[in-house]
This record gives C-alpha cells, structure tokens and sequence, in this order.
C-alpha cells in the first residue's frame, strides 16, 4: 500500500500531537499514589480510632491507607517534616506549633473537639489539681500531644514531674496500668468514642475527674476550650457519667506534605467530611470538618472545598474514572492548543514541500537542455534523450494535488519542448553525417 505525503504528514501530525499530549499528561496529571501513609497514634487513641475509619474509606477508592502508629501528635509534626519519612498526612492537636515552624506543612482544615481526661480510682474524691501531687500519673510517651499538655495544663496547678511520677503509659496501656494499679490517675486525651475512654467510662471503678476551674484554664491558654459532658449522656440506664463532667479540650486537625498528590488531597478532604459531619457529643452536626484553623496555612484546595463542595467529578465518579476524565480533558485542551495552529501551517508547509520538488525536476530540466547544447555526439544527445525519458517517467510515479495541475501541466509541457529539441538536434546531426 502506497502513501501520499499528505498522509504521511498528517500522520507524523497526529503522532507528535499525542506524543506532546501524553508528556504534558505526565508531567501536569501524574497518577495518584495507590498508597499513602498517615501518622496517627498509639492503639486506643482518638487518633488511631478515626484513622481506622479514613482507612475504611479511601479503599472504596481502592488507595490503601497505611496507618502509622507513633507516640501521638508531637512525633506525627516531625514526621511531616522529616524529608526522610515517607509520612504524607498526620492527625496533630492545636497549641504544638504553627506555620511558622512548619514550613511544607499545610493544614486541611480542624476536624473535631479533642478533651482532656483525668481518670482516678472511684474510691477516692479527687476535686482538685493538688490532689494528684505525689501520684504517679500516667501522662503518655514522649513525644506525645497527651504528655505534652499534661507538662503545661497540669503544671499550673503545681504538678510537674517533681511533684508527681510521670508514666509514659497511654490509651489501652494507660487503661490496664490503672486497673492493675501501676498507676494511681490517668491523664488522657480523647473523644468519647476512642477505645480507651470508653474503657474508663464505662468502668465502675474508675471515676472521671470534673476539671477544676476549666474556665481559668481556657483564658490562660487561648487554644484550649471548656466542654461539659452532661450527665447520663454515655448511658442513661446506668447514669454514666454520674453527674455533669467539666472538661478543657483542644481541636485536632489534618495536616499534610504540601507536595502530597491533590487526588489523594480531594480524597482526603472528602473523607473528612464523611467521617466528621455528623453531632456528636460535645459539637452539632455540620460544624467539622471545617477551614478555621489560626496556627497553620489552610491548603488553597481545602479553602475552595469548604466554600464550593466537591466538584462535579469528585462528587459522581469514582477516583480511578476521575483522573483518566481529567486526562481525556486534558488531551483534547493540549491537540486543540497544538493542533489549531499546526491545521494553520500544516497546509502551507505541504505547499511549500510539493512546489520544492516541481522545482527539483524544474532544475534538472534546466541542467539538462543547458547541457545539451554544445554536445555534436551522437552518442552523448542519445543519452540525453534517454535521460529527459527518465524525468517524465519518474514524475508520472508522484501524485500531486489538484490544485498543482497547472504547474505539473506546465513542467510535463516544457519537458516536451526539451524531448523536441533534442530530437531536431539529433535530426541534424544525422543530415551532417549525411
């Protein structure tokens, strides 16, 4: 099967197009990761509890969630900043630091109210802060949000590490080193739900402590706010908590990498919402996930979710479907910025490459009827007769567009006149010899 130029042209056309589509694809849509790591915490935790259930969620967009267990949100800050660490997103609690100390660190907006707990045996009366100096305390690992709040919030009321013992025990730990009594109070951090709260609650034997003067508490440190956990609210059969519980918490957030893929971002934000929307016990419904947060930079795509909602891809097509309709955008965007232009020269180019080579064989006929001339060889006028026979011959083989037929109509005309003139040279050559 024979090609035309044209087709050929427009070939390499369609080649190069695609070609230049898919390096840009590559370069501006690169595929999302199909695994991500997030820094939670220790087991029992807030952190890990609702780690479990964003896991839950992005395998239905078949991304596998890797949940990293660590010492809690003071380990999970340096992780994200540790270029070493293949930690992309990490659940921290406010008042550890801010954008200032955090640079490549972007936060997808705070999530839910984060309470402090103090457990202690039921048997004892524990009313005040003083009360826990010379206890040992279980205040959770180094490195943890849990101990770094205990040190601060505890401090105030004069128990430090010099007053009390401070164990590193947290979250189920925490819970069995109280009922075994390696530990006389517990200091915990944790949403009602989270295992290890549940435990303490629900146990007959150990009692939450009602946080003394929680408004003082709230005015020293701007990033802390009051809560009440009212009575009954876990079990009302039971009357669990036995009377009013007043708590001081602080809000837990999402931050990320700010070079994490934004699919996994989109992913991620919708995840939020999934997971903390709904009331629970101490904020109404629709009040998390949200943009407010006053120590980190909000990532701009977060700003644009909390204001607009999902786009219309993300809200109606699963992930996968998404990335290749983006794709597929992008390919038609780049072959019309491209191929506007090239339909512009395509043309013209083609012109250009077909009137070359009219003037190719217009050149050689020149050469050819100049050299002829001065030839009194019979011999040598014969070659060159069979020559301008091999110009024509090869120029029937090329198919030129209609739009060039008179020019092919005006070189197969003078290739006539040379054909005639070589045969009157010949002709008298031949009376000469005569």
């Amino acid at each position: 099967m024979k090609f035309t130029l044209w087709q050929i042209l427009k070939a390499l056309t369609v080649v190069g197009v695609i070609g230049v589509a898919s390096l840009a694809l590559i370069y501006f849509i690169p595929a999302p990761p199909s695994k991500v790591v997030m820094a939670t915490a220790f087991k029992g935790a807030s952190f890990e509890y609702y780690g479990r259930q964003y896991r839950e969620v992005f395998a239905r967009s078949h991304v596998e969630l890797e949940l990293r267990e660590t010492a809690g949100a003071v380990e999970n800050l340096k992780l994200l900043q540790d270029p070493n660490a293949d930690v992309q997103i990490a659940f921290v609690t406010g008042g550890l630091s801010d954008a200032k100390h955090t640079p490549g660190v972007l936060s997808l907006g705070t999530v839910y109210d984060q309470p402090f707990w103090i457990f202690h045996p039921a048997n004892e009366q524990i009313d005040q802060l003083s009360q826990l100096k010379g206890k040992r305390i279980a205040v959770g690992p180094e490195g943890s949000a849990t101990r770094h709040t205990a040190e601060q919030v505890l401090g105030k009321g004069g128990v430090n590490s010099e007053t009390a013992s401070f164990l590193p025990f947290a979250g189920d730990a925490a819970d069995k080193a109280l009922k075994n009594g390696q530990v006389d109070a517990v200091w915990i951090i944790g949403v009602p739900e989270a295992t290890a709260v549940q435990s303490f609650l629900r146990n007959p034997d150990v009692r939450p402590m009602s946080f003394p003067m929680s408004e003082a508490f709230t005015r020293i440190f701007p990033d802390l706010t009051r809560m009440t956990l009212p009575q009954g609210t876990i079990d009302i059969e039971r009357v669990i908590p036995a009377s009013d519980v007043q708590l001081i918490g602080t809000k837990s957030k999402v931050l990320v990498r700010s070079d994490l893929h934004p699919e996994i971002v989109q992913l991620l934000l919708q995840t939020m919402k999934e997971v903390h929307s709904g009331a629970d016990l101490f904020h109404r419904g629709g009040e998390y996930p949200n943009g407010a947060d006053s120590e980190y930079t909000v990532a701009p795509t977060a700003i644009d979710f909390y204001k607009n909602g999902p786009s219309f891809m993300q809200r109606h097509l699963p992930l996968w479907i998404s990335i290749h309709v983006q794709r597929a955008i992008a390919v038609l965007v780049t072959c019309i910025a491209i191929g506007l232009p090239l339909l512009h020269f395509l043309p013209q180019t083609y012109n250009w490459m077909i009137r070359r080579r009219l003037f190719h064989w217009y050149a050689e006929l020149r050469t050819l009827e100049s050299s002829f001339e001065s030839i009194t060889s019979h011999k040598q006028l014969l070659d060159k007769q069979a020559e301008i026979e091999r110009i024509e011959h090869d120029l029937s083989k090329i198919h030129f567009p209609l739009t060039f037929s008179d020019q092919v109509y005006n070189l197969r005309h003078h290739i006539d006149l040379v054909r005639r003139k070589i045969a009157s040279r010949l002709g008298s050559l031949g009376r000469v010899a005569a």
